[in-house]
């Protein structure tokens, strides 16, 4: 049986098609508006130019965020650019764990945009050392967003243990070092390959399917042409029942594509790429500009026949 003959005999919305999401001591049920994830850069070197070292402001970006519909705040204290060197250990946790501190009452400046966001958001740590990991979790994050691969069950037994989601990207090879060179005959197939052994993996050690997300790695380890066809057969991924984060924010091949190459004017392409990838079924989007995503995404389920009016509609 085909991936497409799977949805088809359980169509979303179908009862036998409802996929949780278990988050600590939260539960989230879709279908659904697909989440929000917001990106807060803890650091001076990011791609999209859009990071300070600065704990203060990283608060307050943090409740803009939510009050702009992110319903999880992605903090990372590190820059994933592979043509850079990576920063200490230390280094890393010392920039995000005031922000992990202080995330509780920054929320004291924010409210839920509407009812459909999830609120107080989830709170997510970005990284792929199994030592900030820990303490990242330790400090109650309810997420992992671990850009390692998962290439051992280090970060699985993390999440297992303290009950945190755990998101799996895919990848190749070590984070900080760039691997453009790398080819696929079938990416849709390598995935499929991955995310089995990966959940495999996770499940051995202990986390329960119900923790877990896939993210395809758009732009890791890939060429441009691989992003694109993962945006076109997203529904591929459906077999696993899990939800999937997109994440579209300002991607390379956005810029090759369109010829942009300042990430920040990007957002355009973005909003076109979230659009599909919310049609074929992501669950999550990771993305830089909150407002931009919460009105594609607010705009789509208002065009949803199945969706009631609200009354400011």
């Amino acid at each position: 049986m085909t991936v497409d003959d799977r949805l088809e005999k359980n169509p979303p919305g179908d009862k036998e098609n409802l996929i949780v999401l278990s988050a600590r001591s939260r539960r989230i049920t879709f279908p659904r508006r697909p989440l929000i994830m917001g990106i807060l850069n803890i650091n001076d070197d990011s791609f999209s130019g859009d990071g300070r070292l600065d704990p203060g402001w990283a608060l307050s970006r943090a409740a803009e965020l939510v009050r702009s519909g992110a319903d999880i705040v992605d903090v990372g204290g590190e820059s994933a650019r592979t043509n850079r060197a990576a920063v200490p250990e230390d280094a890393e946790w010392d920039r995000i764990a005031p922000v992990l501190a202080g995330f509780s009452s920054a929320l004291a400046l924010a409210s839920p945009r509407d009812a459909a966001q999830v609120f107080p958001p989830l709170l997510s740590v970005n990284t792929w050392r199994t030592s900030v990991a820990r303490r990242a979790l330790d400090s109650g994050c309810d997420l992992l967003n671990d850009l390692s691969a998962l290439p051992d069950d280090s970060h699985a037994r993390l999440c297992a243990a303290s009950g945190a989601a755990l998101l799996i990207m895919h990848s190749r090879g070590q984070p900080k070092i760039p691997h453009t060179h790398i080819a696929y005959s079938d990416i849709l197939a390598e995935l499929e390959e991955f995310f089995r052994s990966r959940l495999l993996r996770a499940g051995a050690a202990g986390v329960a399917r119900e923790q877990l997300i896939l993210d395809p790695g758009i732009d890791f380890a890939k060429q441009a042409g691989d992003n694109l066809r993962i945006y076109r057969e997203l529904d591929r991924l459906h077999v696993f029942r899990r939800p999937i984060l997109l994440p579209v924010s300002r991607k390379g091949t956005i810029g090759r594509v369109l010829s942009i190459p300042d990430p920040a004017m990007r957002d355009p392409g973005t909003v076109a790429c979230l659009v599909a990838g919310a049609l074929r079924g992501a669950s999550l989007f990771r993305v830089h500009n909150v407002e931009a995503a919460w009105h594609a995404l607010r705009s789509l389920e208002l065009l949803d026949p199945a969706t009631p009016p609200s009354p400011s509609a």
